[in-house]
């Protein structure tokens, strides 16, 4: 009765938490997965004071008794999958593997783990909290979750079906999980492993020593003996990152360019129906993780500039997306971009610098809204801050009581994003000029600024990112139901999971493989060598070849990998040819405006008709760099 009592309180605390709407989205996922699972894992969120408040006894297991609770969630998970038909292809209960995530720990000392205490409490599996110093770390690998097992005789009724299921628990080892000596408890014969079902998961090691151990690193000794001893931790799924998209990576893990596709077709889905914009929100997406100030020499930067005649609709999508990461900054034409001078109202006689949108958005996105709401002045800074990455302030001595003119100069750490309107009373009458094949007419804009714009894009009606009917009715949808999920994908991704992703994204060390640097430099010199004439030498600039190198480290964060491969360089290649095409036309390497997304991406057969696609697109570059790359070999991957 006790434990029927706390399947009850579980049942309820699930219902009223979200959980199990949570769940059956998980659910559905899994259902529609084409993937086999041994085991299904399930995260649930328990806050310990809600679930003490709805039954004593069930909280009393999730704080010192974990491993009971889990059981009890596991029956009531199972229960709710048999009774809804949410999974078909789960038989047993113990396919159902629960993960309990505790919000907080109650402030109380018997809850916390000090590593300086005497005795240490070895006995009790239940959760603490610690705080300490990590003094080493293992790389990431790889562990089993779970796996299933078959009796080896064909004749055993064993022979079938999931009743061998061995699930990782904590504490345990590799070898607890996975062996080759487990026995059949009908027949005794020896079980074997069907491996297409092993489930596996990410797992890194550190060690870790207590805050105080610090001292004996600042000379605090007093000359006295001293000892301090780390403790080893296992971190299980390091990864930071949701399980919907870590399923997600693990089912696309085939394929170099699955993934961020389907990043990009689900991504803002609260503001654009999915599969629209695509091209655009995959620059956004990229941009997002990799501007940061993670390296003090280096400017880190994606500046994207839209070209558009949908400019409410773009100014939605690029406002939901700043608001993704900590430093994303809306510029409001009240203010200023830059930094400017003021006296000090304090009375003291110091000049004040006042800081602008732009150092505000220090590691993040400064998003200036529409380039014309700017004036000729203000663009010209703009353009010499995204050609140099530093803004000069110049302190006139006499102005301020100071007997010396001053400067100081700040570094610009922020990719900029802006727009301009196609459609502008101005635009409509200007006089068309001639243009080159696949070339936009941007002559309301300076040629210097647009060239300063690391990704010009074309967001119109006649693109092909812009489905216009789609669009229409979302607007629609969202005009009746404003605060309504229109989409399964804003249910299963929520906006938490992509700031998530973003972040952990942001933080990861990329380096360029052999053949993916030999690739960028080979497009770069090729690139140049056809954009260069007697006349007006090069089209390209020096910095061009950064941001290729920008844009292909970008892809491969986004993909959340350490190595940037040649799948990378050829999407990177791709959209900086498609921005190159729009300021001075088609070349040689002729790209499609719809290169990087040819397909509406509907299923996976359209995802794998577009990776056939981009692997005839890296065979033409590839050849173009063969062709008009002087002095750069291609190697295939089998040389």
């Amino acid at each position: 009765m006790s434990n029927l009592k706390m399947k009850e309180a579980a049942l309820i605390y699930l219902d009223r938490s979200g959980g199990l709407q949570k769940f059956i989205d998980d659910c559905k996922y899994y259902n529609d997965s084409k993937q086999s699972y041994a085991v299904y894992r399930f995260k649930i969120l328990i806050n310990p004071s809600d679930v003490v408040e709805l039954d004593a006894e069930l909280g009393n297991h999730i704080l010192h008794q974990p491993l009971k609770a889990a059981e009890v969630f596991q029956s009531v998970c199972f229960i709710a999958v048999k009774t809804l038909s949410l999974i078909g292809q789960l038989q047993t209960e113990t396919q159902i593997n629960i993960v309990l995530k505790l919000t907080h720990l109650p402030p109380l000392p018997s809850y916390g783990l000090d590593l300086c205490e005497f005795p240490l409490d070895y006995t009790s599996q239940r959760f603490y909290m610690m705080q300490g110093i990590v003094i080493a770390m293992t790389t990431v690998t790889k562990y089993t979750q779970g796996a299933r097992f078959l009796c080896s005789d064909e004749a055993c009724p064993l022979s079938k079906g999931f009743q061998y299921i061995r699930v990782h628990v904590p504490g345990a080892t590799e070898s607890a999980t996975i062996r080759n000596d487990f026995l059949c408890n009908l027949c005794a014969s020896s079980l074997q492993e069907d491996r297409k079902f092993r489930v596996l998961g990410d797992k890194q090691i550190v060690e870790i020593i207590a805050t105080k151990g610090l001292h004996a690193f600042q000379g605090h000794s007093n000359n006295q003996p001293f000892r301090f001893q780390s403790v080893t931790i296992f971190l299980r799924v390091p990864s930071g990152i949701s399980d919907n998209f870590r399923c997600l990576l693990s089912l696309t893990s085939s394929s170099c360019w699955k993934f961020t596709a389907i990043l990009a077709n689900i991504f803002a889905s609260q503001i654009t129906p999915p599969g629209t914009y695509n091209l655009l929100k995959l620059c956004l997406l990229m941009s997002l993780v990799q501007t940061t100030d993670r390296n003090k020499e280096l400017e880190d930067c994606l500046d994207i500039l839209i070209i558009t005649s949908d400019t409410l609709l773009i100014d939605r999508l690029l406002n939901f997306s700043i608001n993704l990461v900590p430093r994303g900054i809306r510029h409001l034409v009240s203010a200023e971009i830059f930094p400017t001078l003021s006296r000090n109202k304090y009375g003291t006689g110091a000049v004040s610098i006042q800081a602008g949108s732009a150092l505000l958005a220090k590691g993040g996105i400064c998003f200036i809204g529409d380039l014309a709401s700017h004036k000729k002045d203000k663009l010209e800074q703009l353009q010499s801050v995204l050609e140099s990455r530093n803004i000069t302030v110049y302190i006139p001595g006499k102005k301020f009581g100071e007997d010396t003119d001053q400067q100081m100069t700040f570094p610009v750490q922020c990719s900029f994003w802006s727009f301009v309107d196609m459609d502008s009373s101005s635009r409509r009458n200007a006089q068309k000029i001639n243009t080159l094949i696949g070339q936009m007419d941007c002559s309301l804009i300076p040629a210097n600024l647009v060239e300063a714009f690391g990704l010009l894009i074309n967001c119109n009606e006649s693109s092909p990112c812009h489905p216009f009917l789609s669009t229409v009715q979302h607007t629609l949808k969202k005009a009746i139901n404003p605060e309504g999920l229109l989409y399964a994908a804003s249910r299963q991704f929520t906006t938490e999971d992509f700031e998530k992703l973003l972040a952990f994204a942001k933080n990861l060390n990329v380096e360029f493989s052999l053949e993916a640097e030999r690739m960028t430099h080979g497009y770069y010199l090729a690139s140049r060598r056809i954009r260069t004439d007697s006349i007006c030498g090069s089209k390209l600039s020096a910095s061009a070849l950064k941001y290729l190198v920008f844009l292909s480290e970008a892809h491969a964060r986004l993909n959340l990998r350490n190595k940037v491969l040649k799948e990378d360089v050829l999407i990177a290649a791709l959209l900086f040819e498609t921005s190159l095409t729009l300021k001075y036309g088609a070349t040689a390497f002729c790209v499609a405006p719809n290169a990087v997304f040819p397909f509406e991406l509907y299923n996976e057969e359209y995802l794998e008709q577009r990776d056939l696609y981009l692997t005839q697109c890296q065979q033409q570059l590839e050849q173009f760099i063969a062709t008009y790359g002087p002095g750069t070999t291609i190697f295939s991957s089998d040389e």
